[in-house]
């Protein structure tokens, strides 16, 4: 979607909302969108630098298992175009999960999911040879390291007490990459799509651009 939005010039959230019929989807995606304060415009950004830092804004959303919650999440990153590593500065994550009985709970579950997300979209990843698995423990396996690399996240909880209960546990973690990857084309212009968005990967996308 945010690729088709782009060949046609349209902003990514505008070009979303335009073909999307469910109503609560649409309201997540307004949800996330207002609360990062989204500048309306297509991407990539005008007039994008081929070297230093370079930063961007990307969405994705989602309706997890055709009926089983509701989510939509803006990732703001920064791009190190000359090393190709990738830095998450801020989350903004939208949830309808119907009712809302523990609103800590559903705050806590949908942070730990977009983490979880990140580290899957930027790091973690099964290596093998030709006989066995090399990924075999914390440092082969390479998650990303949590502490001072966790950047803010923000939430907005909806709350539908009339609706039936749905999923809140899974539905983050699901756009974790597609938001991550919408920001850094973004930022740069390059369309990455092969996860995790490893300096290596992101060094290659950036060449590829011309």
């Amino acid at each position: 979607m945010d690729e088709v939005a782009a060949l046609v010039k349209a902003d990514p959230v505008a070009y979303r909302l335009k073909h999307l019929t469910d109503p609560r989807l649409i309201d997540v995606v307004n949800a996330a969108a207002k609360a990062a304060k989204w500048e309306a415009r297509p991407s990539p950004k005008p007039a994008i630098a081929k070297t230093g830092m370079a930063t961007g804004r990307g969405i994705a959303c989602v309706l997890y298992e055709g009926n089983n919650g509701y989510c939509a999440l803006v990732a703001e990153v920064e791009v190190n175009q000359d090393t190709g590593k990738v830095t998450v500065k801020r989350f903004v994550a939208s949830q309808d999960c119907g009712p809302i009985s523990n609103p800590d709970g559903l705050k806590n579950q949908l942070e730990g999911g977009v983490i979880q997300g990140m580290s899957r979209a930027l790091g973690e990843e099964v290596t093998w040879d030709q006989a066995k698995i090399t990924s075999i423990d914390w440092r082969t396996y390479r998650a990303v390291p949590l502490g001072g690399d966790v950047p803010a996240i923000e939430s907005v909880l909806i709350n539908r007490p009339d609706a039936r209960a749905a999923g809140a546990g899974e539905t983050a973690i699901t756009i974790v990459a597609g938001a991550i990857g919408n920001a850094i084309f973004d930022a740069t212009g390059a369309r990455i799509r092969e996860a995790p968005f490893t300096p290596e990967r992101v060094k290659v996308a950036l060449a590829a651009r011309g």
